[in-house]
């Protein structure tokens, strides 16, 4: 078989721990064509952007790329030598040397393609391929960088790219849960999860993989195997919907504490607003997630959206501008909100659900700020401090601790 192995910050975060990663590796290398994809050391990164803002407030993105890209390259080359020590030949690659190509977009760029002529040349001499994650190249030899998570894209899109048999993503959890278990100690470990489900998780808070190397993973057909680092158990399979999993009405609740909102205030009601103020949010390569505009009163509206919490700053700041341009009363913002969700392929086939879970946060006298659904999945937002006591009911309303949810009894 061919697999490709990421192990993330927390795995590799000492020369210990990378020692133990090249044991591991060395075990499936005895029997199987392996390439390891790896994050940087514990908190390198951390480190490096802190470091950064000690430089610039704002550091210009390319500089920032240039820098971040170095943590990874310092794994690559000590697991490279763990392997040696072994008996077991590795060799190391950046992201420019295995081939991944990207967009110009420094600090969240998108792989356009993976020559990956250089890594395929590695196994073929029955070497161990290791690759730094989280790193490409733009077509004008550019450094970027691929954004929070970027590791696991690096590991699915180069399983891709190479045809690999499974794409094994090791990390201090030991698979997907039903919650997380931090915070609710009864949340189960689930053996399979849907693409769909998992990219619609990924997107709303689990923290275990990146929503872009779950989409990716879909498009490709890449089925992806969350497993611990420290225990040699089975984790969760990420694969194809099957006709089972649509038994269980909700697989899983996940929360993001890392949302903020704003609001546009009296926004004149005409075709055109809402085109200016989200393409002005668009030019800063900010994502926007929910958005809601009320009901015309005496031709104005008000105009509300939610946003990963550290863009918060910038999008503030770049609707100014807008909502003096527009005509609006004011900019409304809010860094105290949080999101909490419920997951579910079986969603498609059952209803009141949504009625359930505002049901469940009625209880416990949480308010509702604001609503998302899709096919498979509800989500909303809600004041940060009620955020654990959401996930911990919302677990128990649709009894997730158990086998089967009380909705497919």
């Amino acid at each position: 078989m061919l697999i490709v192995q990421k192990y993330g910050g927390s795995s590799v975060a000492d020369g210990e721990k990378i020692r133990n990663v090249a044991r591991r590796v060395a075990e499936t290398a005895a029997t199987h064509r392996v390439v390891v994809v790896v994050s940087a050391m514990g908190k390198t990164t951390d480190g490096l952007l802190a470091l950064a803002r000690q430089q610039s407030e704002d550091p210009d993105p390319r500089e920032l790329d240039m820098l971040l890209a170095t943590g990874e390259q310092v794994t690559i080359a000590l697991l490279a030598m763990a392997l040696g020590s072994l008996g077991f030949p590795a060799r190391s690659f950046t992201g420019a040397q295995a081939g991944m190509r990207t967009t110009a977009a420094h600090t969240r760029a998108r792989i356009t393609r993976i020559d990956a002529d250089r890594v395929r040349e590695a196994i073929e001499k029955g070497q161990v391929a290791i690759v730094a994650g989280f790193q490409g190249l733009t077509d004008d030899d550019e450094i970027t960088t691929l954004g929070r998570g970027g590791s696991d894209l690096s590991a699915v899109a180069l399983a891709a790219a190479l045809g690999a048999d499974v794409c094994e993503i090791y990390t201090d959890v030991d698979g997907v849960y039903t919650a997380d278990p931090n915070i609710v100690p009864e949340a189960r470990k689930l053996p399979r999860v849907a693409y769909d489900e998992m990219l619609e998780m990924a997107s709303l808070g689990a923290k275990v993989l990146q929503a872009r190397s779950v989409e990716f993973a879909k498009k490709h057909d890449v089925t992806v195997h969350v497993r611990s680092t420290f225990k040699p158990d089975p984790g969760t399979f990420v694969t194809r919907e099957e006709r089972e999993m649509e038994e269980a009405v909700v697989t899983g609740v996940t929360h993001d504490r890392n949302q903020a909102k704003i609001s546009l205030l009296r926004v004149p009601d005409r075709p055109g607003i809402a085109a200016q103020v989200f393409s002005a949010i668009g030019a800063h390569n900010i994502v926007v997630d929910m958005i809601v505009q009320n009901i015309s009163r005496d031709g104005y509206t008000d105009i509300s959206f939610t946003l990963p919490r550290g863009d918060h700053s910038r999008a503030a700041a770049g609707l100014e501008e807008v909502a003096r341009a527009v005509g609006a009363q004011g900019i409304l913002s809010d860094e105290r909100v949080a999101k909490v969700s419920i997951v579910g392929v079986g969603m498609r086939s059952h209803s009141g659900v949504a009625a359930r879970m505002f049901s469940a946060l009625s209880r416990e006298g949480i308010n509702i700020q604001m609503i998302s659904t899709s096919e498979i999945a509800v989500s909303c937002v809600i004041e940060d401090k009620y955020a654990e006591l959401a996930v911990r009911s919302l677990h128990d309303v649709f009894e997730l601790g158990t086998e089967r949810s009380a909705a497919a009894r």
